[in-house]
């Protein structure tokens, strides 16, 4: 009947293969708010069309 609003889940797989550089988070809390970030940044980054733009 009601739907589970969507929640993130934590990127355990990405986590686990982090590359071994300088930006190697081993707090997962730390590395769930950078992700969280990142994902953000590349939602917002995302091109996208306007409906002022549509062709009629």
């Amino acid at each position: 009947m009601f739907q589970k609003p969507y929640t993130l889940r934590f990127p355990v797989w990405q986590f686990l293969n982090q590359p071994l550089n300088s930006n190697l988070t081993l707090n997962p809390r730390r590395y769930w708010n950078r992700y969280s970030i990142e994902l953000l940044e590349r939602c917002l980054s995302r091109d996208c069309a306007s409906q002022d733009s549509r062709c009629d």
